[in-house]
């Protein structure tokens, strides 16, 4: 009997785990990222991997001691500082066996999933453009430069703004009124060490009147800031600001900061790169769709929610269990259906936990941050899913 011809697209955490868990059972799977090279851009900031999500996928992809050698416990220190003062509010420190959490960059987990692949297992410089299930089971791959390719199975893992997504699902994610714009700092204990000192060990956060920094410690001495910014989507025409332009748009911010205390804005006048605007969206809780013979999807491009903390780890989960359900079923398309009766009830539960997270966090309520992981995770896990086994 032919192997099924799988493809995968997108190289990050979801897609990366789905191919891991088909090559451990002996399927042959092709990854195809757009962008050119493992070493093409940066990969983003920190990630807190769960115990009972993103890392059981790990343990299920045999990953997990691997992950253990980079993780760090100590990042899941919280300090929550008084805008105006800087003076500590709230303080949560992992104590000396605490492992629920520990955070790890997001570069160091994609070397981690990739290096685990076969050689030559993702295609770079492969941007899909479109997928159109042709209805007897297969699906037809469109790629930006204009060729096509017939597969049997199509793992949409491509994020947000998914191109596999419309092939299942006509939903697209929407604006939640709230702008991140990031910029980072480098070598923080040496150069800034009154800063590494407010920031701690791991995340810092000071929050008033619908604006918020965030510092978040990365490895080595490396710390990613965030504004967020309760603004429309184009708040930054609106204010007359390029973007590329550094020094106007830190001009703006700390005009917006203005009043708090000059230690949080040294965040922002310190910064050593530029800075990019990350609008949030979200596609709409317990999004779903009716099964299609050939597609699904993983991730983000599944159920795309507000950055809680939940995301990535969900994310791996489900391109572990798609991987393991390709692999214990003879059908593909039995495999895909239990793995969508799975994910897609885990997901709309946690869709809604974090909305009721983030009315919780409207109204100013206290947040402990590991209560907050505990229960986004459990609320995903005691879903009305069937059981994984």
């Amino acid at each position: 009997m032919r192997s099924p011809r799988i493809a995968v697209i997108g190289a990050g955490p979801g897609g990366l785990a789905c191919a891991r868990a088909l090559q451990a059972h002996g399927h042959a799977v092709t990854v195809y990222e757009r962008e050119t090279s493992r070493h093409a851009r940066w990969q983003g900031g920190t990630l807190d991997l769960h115990a009972d999500t993103g890392q059981a996928a790990l343990r299920a992809l045999g990953l997990y001691e691997r992950f253990r050698d980079l993780a760090r416990p100590e990042g899941q220190e919280h300090r929550a500082l008084d805008p105006a003062t800087a003076a500590l509010r709230r303080h949560d420190r992992p104590g000396a066996t605490d492992d629920y959490a520990p955070e790890i960059d997001r570069g160091q987990l994609r070397t981690l999933l990739l290096d685990s692949l076969a050689e030559g297992t993702v295609a770079w410089g492969r941007a899909v453009s479109g997928v159109t299930a042709l209805g007897d089971g297969a699906a037809r791959l469109r790629f930006a430069d204009g060729v096509t390719e017939d597969v049997d199975l199509v793992v949409g893992a491509d994020g947000a703004w998914s191109r596999v997504r419309p092939a299942v699902s006509e939903a697209t994610p929407a604006y939640l009124g709230t702008s991140m714009v990031e910029t980072f700092l480098d070598d923080v204990d040496r150069r800034h060490p009154a800063l590494a000192r407010l920031v701690g060990d791991g995340t810092m956060v000071a929050e008033s009147d619908g604006r918020s920094l965030f510092a978040q410690r990365n490895s080595g001495g490396h710390v990613r800031v965030y504004a967020l910014l309760d603004v429309p989507l184009d708040w930054h025409v609106a204010a007359g600001l390029e973007l590329d332009d550094t020094a106007a748009v830190r001009a703006h911010l700390l005009g917006l900061f203005d009043g708090w205390h000059d230690s949080l804005l040294d965040l922002l006048r310190h910064n050593d790169g530029g800075f990019v605007n990350r609008p949030l969206h979200m596609l709409p809780a317990g999004h779903a769709w009716e099964h299609v013979p050939g597609v699904t999807l993983v991730g983000d491009a599944a159920h795309l929610m507000p950055p809680y903390g939940i995301g990535a780890n969900l994310a791996l989960l489900d391109g572990a269990d798609l991987g393991q359900a390709l692999a214990s079923h003879a059908d593909l398309d039995e495999a895909v259906r239990a793995y969508e009766n799975t994910m897609l009830p885990r997901s709309a539960a946690a869709a809604a936990a974090c909305l009721e997270l983030s009315e919780a966090l409207a109204d100013d309520v206290p947040v402990d941050v590991d209560a907050v992981r505990r229960y986004l995770n459990d609320r995903a896990l005691h879903s009305h899913a069937p059981d994984r086994g």
